[in-house]
């Protein structure tokens, strides 16, 4: 009963329940009769979500939808037949136009690629050419892909080392694949960090680098995967650059995508479909399915014959503080203990500090550790010689971060590091343009305007 039991938490049941059911030896999908104010209900166990009852099961009835029942003795449910996992049938393969362009998808994890099996309501992974050709039959007339599945985690878990993996995955594709595009599909959340890191780390690129995620799972009417998809794919086969970029919804309606630059770009809404934005910089490309429309002149050109150069080397001793009212300098002093080799400051305002952290902040350079100063404001561009705070972080030795968001800056930082640990090297890099991500100038018009009705 033992072996049972643990197979039912794994499950989501617990507890009491699980007891019931491993006491009638019933697995999940199994078919199970429940008894209720004299009604039988007949239907298949389904895996149970964390948040429900304790005593509740899930049941799939045969109409297709999922309820969930109190079970509170063995009498009240026994088992019907046994079961197993149903797996999703394969589609049929695909007719696909000959001479289409090669585009490589690479998958890390998210939503963007997902089926749902509506017999038993669970979601699986697309990521296999016939599969995502069935899902959005518009690729068919776009390109022909080949896909990878690198690992499936989800984008809060990436690292550094994801970002390596990434960057040396993306690199022995475009040797061994000679791909027009390469597509990342990776999680929303910190989609952002990971353009960064791969800015910086895949130097002299031949072709685009496209990363896109799904703010929806492909199972809701509102899923914003498809459009993401043809437009990223439009992006890997017909932009006129070979940048690392998100492509993502533009507005909330399917109709156009942006390709944000890989360093420019966060996402600034919990839900939304056009949830990211390019910050102090306009985006690269508005992007139609099959349609490619540039906005800027300002890009590193397409050019196939171009040999990729990896340098995908982070240190992980660096760290992003934001600062705030009343925080307490020993953050600062903790790190500095703890061996770290580089903080990025989210400052207020135009880059400034509280008064009572200066001391620890000059303890922290004195170390030898790299602080880089960013804005909490996103928008618009520190400059530390405005106020008297910002001259004595500066006097004190602090790195400006320029027009840089704090998340770019914390990626940077942690990639020149990995490459020299002399300050002043570390100075004149993170002062330097590598990847688009400082602007000589910060135009106002950059500043998003705000929407009222």
């Amino acid at each position: 009963m033992s072996e049972l039991l643990a197979e039912l938490e794994k499950y989501g049941y617990r507890g009491r329940i699980a007891r019931i059911l491993a006491e009638k030896n019933i697995r999940v999908y199994d078919r199970v009769a429940i008894f209720k104010n004299n009604s039988r209900i007949e239907g298949i166990l389904m895996p149970k979500p964390e948040l429900s009852g304790e005593d509740i099961v899930i049941l799939k009835l045969d109409n297709g939808y999922n309820v969930g029942l109190s079970v509170n003795s063995p009498k009240q449910i026994s088992l019907v037949a046994r079961g197993k996992p149903s797996l999703p049938i394969p589609p049929p393969k695909p007719i696909l136009r000959k001479g289409l362009p090669k585009v490589s998808i690479l998958g890390t994890g998210g939503t963007i690629a997902s089926r749902v099996d509506y017999k038993t309501g669970a979601v699986y992974p697309a990521f296999n050419v016939e599969d995502l050709y069935n899902l959005i039959p518009e690729l068919g007339d776009l390109a022909d892909l080949s896909m990878h599945l690198l690992f499936n985690i989800f984008s809060e878990d990436m690292t550094p080392r994801h970002w390596r993996r990434i960057a040396l995955k993306v690199a022995e594709i475009i040797d061994e694949e000679k791909p027009k595009g390469i597509i990342i599909a990776h999680g929303t959340d910190t989609m952002g960090y990971t353009a960064a890191a791969l800015s910086f780390a895949l130097r002299d690129l031949p072709i685009p680098v496209i990363l896109v995620g799904a703010q929806r799972s492909s199972d809701r009417p509102s899923s914003d995967a498809a459009l993401n998809l043809i437009c990223a794919v439009t992006t890997a086969i017909k932009a006129p650059f070979a940048e690392v970029v998100v492509v993502m919804h533009g507005e909330t309606s399917d109709t156009y995508c942006f390709a944000h630059r890989g360093t420019k770009v966060r996402k600034c809404h919990t839900s939304r479909r056009d949830a990211f934005r390019s910050i102090n910089a306009k985006p690269l490309a508005k992007v139609y399915p099959g349609k490619v429309i540039m906005l800027t002149r300002n890009y590193i050109p397409r050019d196939e014959k171009r040999k990729v150069e990896v340098k995908a080397e982070f240190d992980e001793k660096v760290a992003l503080i934001k600062l705030y009212p009343g925080i307490n300098p020993e953050i600062i002093d903790f790190l500095v203990d703890r061996g770290y080799h580089g903080i990025v400051l989210e400052g207020t305002g135009l880059g400034h500090a509280p008064e009572y952290t200066l001391k620890s902040i000059k303890r922290a350079i004195d170390e030898g550790i790299a602080v880089v100063m960013t804005s909490q404001c996103l928008w618009g561009r520190i400059n530390m010689n405005v106020y008297r705070k910002g001259v004595e972080l500066l006097k004190m030795g602090v790195i400006p971060g320029e027009d840089m968001l704090p998340e770019t800056a914390y990626v940077k930082l942690s990639w020149v590091l990995a490459q020299t640990r002399d300050l002043k090297e570390v100075r004149r890099l993170m002062l330097t343009n590598i990847a688009g991500e400082i602007n000589a100038r910060t135009a106002p018009t950059y500043y998003p305007p705000m929407e009222v009705k």
